[in-house]
């Protein structure tokens, strides 16, 4: 009985040594794939997916964005596709009345001055530039007139290369306050969509 015993003892010694009967499977080794080699892309292929053209096939240059046409400050430009550039110098309340003008006491009578210079490549007709005035605190629009001394108005041709200060003459009742926006319109002989470019600042 012992020695069944003792024999069986010195089995299970061994067993567990050399883990016999054990169901468990060695780990397996680790493994590197090798990355897939690269290879030139057919941008001529019309299979080929979008991101790879954009990758792979894509030159242009990414277009710069667009100058903003609001919340322009007075004396900040704007340049039109075309190389016309304008500027909002300042507006100014007028004084220099002729013997036959009289102000209106009720109304802010003001001049606002235009800087335009032509970047383009040909002359441009400055009949198809306008200014127009609102109130920027609480609404109202202002009237366009005329005061007769100094006067450029936005009229004739600008030679290329040229640059020239205009005047547009303006009167807002009172009660709208002096800040404002004046906006440069624009209109051409095609129909191209041009901007308006706003400005904004405060009669001095």
């Amino acid at each position: 009985m012992r020695t069944r015993t003792a024999a069986a003892a010195a089995l299970l010694l061994a067993c567990s040594l050399t883990a016999c009967g054990s169901d468990e499977a060695a780990a397996p080794k680790s493994t590197v794939k090798a990355s897939a080699p690269e290879h030139e892309v057919d941008c001529s292929d019309t299979s080929l997916n979008q991101s790879d053209w954009m990758e792979h096939c894509n030159t242009e240059t990414p277009a710069e964005s667009e100058a903003p046409a609001t919340d322009l400050a007075f004396g900040r430009p704007f340049a039109w596709p075309d190389g016309l550039e304008v500027t909002v110098v300042d507006a100014k309340v007028f004084s220099d009345w002729d013997e036959f003008e009289e102000p209106d006491p009720k109304a802010y009578e003001f001049r606002v001055r235009v800087k335009l210079d032509n970047k383009s490549g040909q002359a441009i007709d400055l009949d198809q530039v306008s200014v127009s005035v609102d109130g920027a605190t609480n609404g109202g629009t202002a009237d366009l007139t005329i005061f007769s001394k100094n006067s450029a108005p936005l009229e004739g041709r600008l030679a290329k290369g040229v640059s020239a200060v205009k005047t547009s003459d303006h009167s807002l009742e009172k009660r709208y306050g002096k800040d404002i926006v004046v906006t440069v319109q624009r209109s051409t002989a095609v129909d191209d969509a041009l901007a308006f470019p706003e400005f904004t600042g405060t009669i001095k």
